[in-house]
């Protein structure tokens, strides 16, 4: 049996209070959440999860309390990279998202991108094929950069986000894809990402929506009230985190993901029996491998970096 954690409270990554929260939802942990295979990514939803709580001043939904950052890096460094079978719509997904960058760099050159929290490096590898050079990636997890291809592999860095770990006003581009749901001090990679963008320079972030139809239906039944998310985002409160951070000219809008039809079953709030029953047979059918465009809540904020 894993050790359950000290926890500790947390603050809001906007407002910089403790406190000052209304309950959202009650905890339902267990010793065993705080384990390897519960924190590497894509695992069936289990409805496991802190405390959560909404921000009084300006709606920010957090988890407190969390155990604290040191223990959660272990966890993410030793995660396992089991999303393989999803890659494909993913490539697609956030290929076309780098776009959202190109559009909005202005003079830069495609020269110099870093993707924190970039997994086997399958993003790295779509922005050399849209002719990015210096390519970059942040990864704390051993076994996910085990997996990149030998193009991108060397440029993947076992770290996570923090000042210093780029040259100054080296990259045009970040990308953060599901990564600050994850975090339990958003503003310290956000500073990170400042120091290293050149004055112009884009941020992308990919986050859950805490205000989607589909959030707000299923409540802490939602795949996305999870024990791995620190905090959850809605438009106005991403907004208002990049802005704290100094990035300015942030543009947030709702985006569609990519998913096999089989991954959107393993997303659905079914019982786990009729899952684990259903998933093999559906991974290996054509009908599961089947790719849909759907609106399933999230976001994706663009902002500029001011120098």
């Amino acid at each position: 049996m894993t050790q359950a954690p000290e926890l500790h409270a947390t603050r809001c990554a906007i407002c910089g209070t403790t406190g000052n929260a209304t309950e959202r939802w009650p905890a339902t942990l267990t010793p065993e959440a705080f384990s390897v295979a519960t924190f590497s990514a894509r695992r069936l939803p289990d409805r496991v999860h802190y405390r959560m709580v909404t921000c009084d001043a300006c709606g920010l939904v957090r988890s407190d309390p969390v155990m604290d950052s040191e223990r959660l890096d272990g966890l993410y460094e030793q995660s396992t990279f089991d999303y393989g079978d999803e890659l494909p719509s993913l490539e697609r997904t956030y290929g076309e998202a780098i776009g959202l960058i190109e559009e909005r760099l202005g003079d830069l050159p495609k020269s110099g991108i870093a993707d924190v929290g970039c997994g086997n490096g399958f993003v790295l590898d779509q922005a050399l094929a849209r002719g990015w050079s210096e390519v970059w990636g942040v990864e704390p997890s051993s076994d996910a950069i085990g997996h990149a291809s030998p193009e991108v592999g060397p440029r993947i860095k076992q770290a996570m986000m923090t000042p210093g770990l780029f040259e100054p006003g080296s990259l045009s581009g970040i990308t953060l894809f599901q990564v600050l749901d994850h975090l339990p001090d958003p503003l310290e990679p956000l500073a990170a990402c400042r120091e290293a963008l050149r004055p112009g320079g884009v941020v992308l972030a990919w986050n859950h929506n805490v205000r989607a139809v589909s959030a707000r239906l299923l409540g802490d039944r939602s795949p996305i009230v999870d024990v791995e998310h620190t905090y959850l985002y809605s438009p106005d409160t991403m907004r208002k985190l990049f802005e704290k951070a100094g990035f300015v000219d942030v543009k947030v809008r709702p985006v569609r993901n990519r998913y096999s039809v089989s991954y959107l079953t393993h997303l659905v709030p079914i019982p786990r029996t009729a899952k684990e029953a259903l998933l093999p047979p559906l991974r290996r059918s054509r009908i599961g491998r089947r790719e849909l465009r759907v609106p399933l809540g999230n976001l994706c904020l663009t902002a500029i970096n001011p120098g």
